[in-house]
Formats: structure tokens, sequence, C-alpha cells
């Protein structure tokens, strides 16, 4: 209802409706890890790309949104920790990452611009009901504004401010997925269709011939191997990787000057004072109402709707129960299930009648009947909040975490730099020595290697690697401290001897040859199984073995074929009796004949009805908005609307360059 009560008419017409999520919005949306970091409000040098209005006028009459450096950067970064893929890519990664953020700055100002925006009573509802109801609303109870703000920097290393506007926006742009997806439908005999084939089952036998079998039987010579090492001269330039010796010293907390360092009051005093905008809490009404519906134009349901809120009125002046006479009367679909309640409002967020009205009454006041364009109101005042800046006091505990971290860090980094420098006089040992700390060399070791003293030795090894031999001494942070470290020696990578390199070449050699000889092994079974139209009789003549499958349908599995909706599905389009053509996994190779096939029923068909319908919309849902996101995206970056800082590779560009 808040949403209506800040549209004009052009939108009231809007039907409110559950709101179905799909893969593309959720990825650009909401489950990007870290999306709740403080997007668009950078500037200057940490600009990634602009956003702004795509009309001819759009940067002079609309305010650009700002995509940060860092923020893209951070993305890009987590994603390749999640994906375990090697630092070198970062810089694809970012262009994945900055793609994403710009995308979402272009869905939020296409919501804005069709007057999405979401309330605080929206909000409100949404952190009662919704994915985060129960670390803030377990078993329906509030946990306090502490434990929240505590939540909220734990979880997302923000704000209460800051996670709130994330909400919202996330919410704002689920409303778009939905306006746009929203007259999708299918029919009814499509859905028909599509569970017949999904409800198809199948049993069938398959003969299996394996690329690792088949490797056994590959017995390359010595000249086979010496030609083969000579061919791919190139493959093995490089196949020993380069090595290392790294000198280096690590301390921790412990080993710092004058120990960990402690926070102070005016630590905290100065980090509020340069922060007092995250702190400020606007004017605020909590409010709750009853809505009677009043087309415009017909003055005779006007007057019914009148004559029905006054009586409504005269019962709760009469002492009759607010909540009650909500859940019975109300025409707002979006609060009367919860006894009329809209949560807080700001000012000027609601229709000017309405606004008015609910910031004069007093907590505990109702009001005579509101005429807006949208009907009768009856607004219930419950409480009030003037508008303020929270003490620091009361931001004590939610600031105190934030300002020790980035005090510690300070702390450590100066500490690691004055440890580099001493170094970089003195030598690494009289350094590690003078400081009590313990200095070591490894032994040559590989970029993906290990350094056994170091419980993660993953950021030396990468910063080693890109030091060149006998730099000055630098510092890296190690998880739980930092190291000190210089490049000692280097063996750059190179090709190995023939006979040390023997065994791996007997394992290239039959990985190579491998493949091709299941492919004719395959062949010449699908050819023999057919012209004896027995696939049982040709793998006997063959000595390959014969497996028989389950009744199985699409999601199902089955041993050395694996997901039924990959290249196994072949068998859900032959007929029973009918041989497949090979289907090459591999690593492991089939032919299979149908033995049983058994069609869904109109029974099995009718149940499934509604769960197969929702599927299809979902899909068609997908499929069109990514095909919206797509055009709007081109549209925005054609008219010039996407500003990048600096020049982006053209689409598809490979990450590992020419």
């Amino acid at each position: 209802m808040i949403r209506i009560l800040q549209q004009d008419n052009r939108y009231t017409k809007i039907v409110f409706a559950v709101i179905i999520g799909f893969a593309v919005v959720t990825m650009v949306i909401t489950l990007v890890p870290g999306i709740f970091d403080n997007v668009g409000s950078g500037a200057g040098s940490d600009v990634y790309a602009t956003v702004h209005d795509p009309n001819p006028l759009g940067r002079i009459t609309s305010e650009s949104v700002p995509v940060k450096q860092s923020e893209v950067t951070a993305l890009a970064q987590r994603q390749l920790t999640q994906q375990r893929l090697p630092p070198f890519l970062l810089p694809y990664m970012e262009q994945r990452a900055g793609q994403i953020l710009v995308q979402r700055a272009i869905l939020k100002r296409e919501a804005d611009r069709l007057n999405l925006q979401v309330s605080d009573a929206d909000l409100a509802r949404e952190l009662k009901t919704g994915p985060f109801a129960q670390y803030i609303f377990p078993n329906g109870e509030y946990i306090g504004d502490d434990k929240y703000m505590s939540f909220v920097q734990t979880a997302f290393g923000t704000t209460r401010s800051d996670f709130e506007s994330k909400v919202k926006d996330d919410m704002e742009l689920t409303r778009l997925q939905a306006l746009i997806t929203g007259g999708v439908t299918v029919s009814d005999n499509a859905v028909r269709e599509a569970y017949k084939q999904q409800g198809t089952k199948v049993k069938f036998d398959y003969a299996v011939i394996s690329a690792e079998d088949l490797a056994k039987g590959i017995n390359p010579s010595e000249s086979d191997l010496q030609d083969f090492f000579k061919k791919n001269a190139a493959r093995y330039a490089t196949a020993v990787p380069e090595t290392r010796k790294i000198a280096y010293f690590t301390f921790d907390a412990s080993n710092l000057p004058g120990g960990k360092p402690q926070v102070t009051d005016a630590d905290l005093q100065t980090y509020y004072n340069a922060h007092k905008d995250q702190f400020q809490v606007k004017e605020q009404v909590k409010v709750r109402h009853i809505l009677i519906a009043a087309p415009a134009g017909d003055a005779a349901k006007d007057a019914a709707a009148k004559a029905k809120a006054a009586d409504i009125l005269k019962q709760i002046k009469a002492g009759g129960n607010f909540a009650e006479l909500a859940a019975k009367n109300s025409d707002d679909p979006g609060s009367k299930a919860q006894g009329g309640e809209l949560g807080w409002l700001d000012r000027g967020k609601t229709v000017p009648e309405f606004d008015k009205t609910a910031f004069d009454l007093q907590p505990g006041q109702t009001s005579d009947l509101v005429k807006t364009q949208f009907g009768y109101h009856i607004i219930q005042t419950e409480e009030k909040k003037t508008a303020h800046l929270r003490t620091l006091d009361e931001v004590k505990a939610e600031i105190t975490p934030i300002v020790e971290q980035t005090k510690f860090g300070a702390a450590e980094q100066a500490f690691a730099k004055q440890l580099s420098d001493e170094a970089a006089k003195n030598g690494l040992d009289k350094t590690a020595a003078a400081h009590n700390l313990h200095a070591g060399t490894t032994d040559f070791v590989a970029k993906d290697g290990v350094i056994p003293a170091l419980a993660d030795s993953s950021a030396l090894l990468t910063a080693a690697f890109t030091a060149p031999k006998g730099a000055a001494p630098q510092s890296t942070a190690t998880g739980d401290g930092f190291a000190i470290f210089q490049v000692t020696d280097v063996k750059p990578a190179h090709a190995p001897e023939f006979a040390a390199y023997h065994d791996k070449l007997v394992a290239d050699f039959k990985e190579q040859q491998a493949p091709q000889l299941l492919n004719q092994q395959l062949a010449k079974l699908d050819d023999r199984a057919k012209v004896l139209n027995d696939l049982r009789k040709a793998a006997a003549e063959m000595n390959i073995p014969v497996k028989s499958s389950d009744l199985v349908g699409r999601d199902g599995q089955v041993p050395d074929v694996g997901s039924m909706a990959g290249q196994g599905s072949v068998a859900f389009s032959l007929d029973k009796g009918a041989i497949s053509a090979p289907i090459n996994e591999g690593r492991v190779g089939i032919v299979l004949t149908v033995t049983d096939k058994q069609e869904p029923s109109t029974d099995d068909i009718a149940k499934n009805f509604a769960a197969t319908k929702d599927q299809l919309l979902n899909d068609q849902h997908e499929e069109i908005f990514k095909v919206y996101l797509g055009n709007l995206t081109d549209t925005y970056e054609k008219k010039g609307a996407v500003k990048y800082t600096k020049k982006q590779p053209a689409p598809g560009a490979s990450p590992f360059g020419s």
C-alpha cells in the first residue's frame, strides 16, 4: 500500500503479486557476495564508471551514479577466492564484476524512473518476514538495536543505515523484475507437453568402454616416446616450473611493540566526529490505517465508501479494536493482514494528505476521515521520532570493532614498514634478531608450493614471485600477521630431461592416444550392434561389459552415464529396442539400447501441473529478464549514459592476451 500512497494514478493499477526470484536477477541483485558494500558513494580516482540518464541531457538533468573501482576490485577478488582461480585472472574478473555493478546501477536508475521506490514500512516488513528474519526477528521477536547492528557489522562489514539502504535497493530492483516479467503466460497444452517429457522414464542396457582401460593396453616403444617428446617440445619447454629461494621472517600481534593497540575514548570520538552523517535519524512516525477505496469519478460509490469509513470510525471511537476492524474491512492488501500496520514512515514519503495527518497526530491519537486519491483513510499514530543525531554512547558498541580493527591494522602495517626499512639497511638476519624474531630461508619452492613453517604461505609466495631477485626486502600480509621477505635465488622454468620425465611421457602418450582409440572402439561396437540388432551380442564379441539401468527419469543418475540430463538424455528420444549412436563422455564411452519406456499418466500430469507451470514460467521470466537487461545495457552504453574511467576490453576478449 505504501507504494500506492507514493504514486500517481498511472501506477495504481499495478497488481500486487508474489515476487518470483530467478537466477539472473539473484546473481546481479542479491546473491553477489559483498553486495551490501556501499555502492555508489565514491568519487574521484576511485570511480570505475558512472551511470546517468540516457536521454540527450541526462548528464546535465540527472545525477550521475558512480560505480567505485574499489568495490569492483573487491568483488572480483572475492570471486577469485570462491572459484579458486589464480591471481593473474584478476583483470578478467574485474571486467565481469564491473559489468555486474554497472548493470545494477542501470537497473536501479530504471526502477527509480518507474517510481518503484521502497518505503520504510516495506523495508520493515521485509526484514520481519524475508530472508533476514531468522537473524533479526527469530521466533518473531526483535533481537534489539545493539544485536541488530552487531549482526550487520559482522555479516556484511557495514553500518545499519547502509545495510537497510541496500536491502531497499534490492527490493526495488525485484519490483522492476516483477513488472517486466509479470505478463508472461504459458498455455495448458505447453505445460502438459513439458511434463510429459519431464516425466517419461526409461530403462536401458548399455555397453561401457573406458578410456582408462584402453590406455592400459597402449605400450609405446622408446623410439615412440623419443619422437613424441620431440614433436611436443613446445609443450614441455616450461614443464619444470620456475622455483625461487626466499629468505624471510614473520611477526604477529604478539610481537607488536607495546602490544596490541587499545581503543581510547578519543579514538572513538574522532571516528564519531568524522562519520556523524551515518548516525542521523530522520523524523519518522509509526502508523496504522484503514483504507476504504473510493473510485474517482463515481459519486455514488464515493458516498458509499465514505459512509462505510464513517461507520468504522464510529466503532473505533466507541472502543472498537482497530487491528480487528482493519483486518476485516481495509482495502489495502499490503497492511490489512497486519491489522493496518504500515510501520515507520519518513516525512514526505506518502501522499500529502496522508503525510500531514500522520505527522500532526500525537501517539495514541486517531484521525477523522482523511480523503486521498485512493479513498478514505482512518489513521492512527502509534509512535513518533523527531529528527536527531544518535549520541556517541548510543553508537559506541557499533563503532568500537571498526575503530579497533583500523587501529590494529595500521599498527601492523607501520611495524611491517619499519622492519622492511631496517632489513634493507641491516639485512634480514640482523633485523630479525634485533626484534627477537626467527629468520629462515626456504629451499627452492614453486609458486603453488608450500612453506612448511607457515600456516598459509600463499600470499607470501604470490608476492615473492613478482619480486626481482635481490630486490630490497618487502612485506606482505600472511593472514595472522606479516612476513618480511627477500628473493635470494631464481631457477627459471625449463624443459625436463628425457630420462627424468620418462614416466610422465608414457602417461602423456597414453592420454593422447586413448581418446582416438575410444572413438574407434565405440564406432566399431555401434556398427556391429546395429548389424546384429543386438547390443549384448556385439559387446560379447568384443569382450565389452554390459550393464543395465534402473527405470530412470531425466533427473536421474546412472553409473558411467552420469546425469540423464546430459548426453544420456538421447535414451528418452529412442523407441523401445532402438540402439543409440556412440555416446562419448570423454573418459568413458557407451552405446545403449532401450529396454523399457514409460510415459506419465494423465493423473500424473494433472498432479504435477501446477509445479510444472511454475517452472516454465520461471524459465520464461528468466529469459525475458536476461533479454531486457541486455537491451537496457546496450541502450545506456550506445547513448553514452555509461562512462568508464578507462577503456574497456572488447566483449569476449581473452584474459590471457593475444
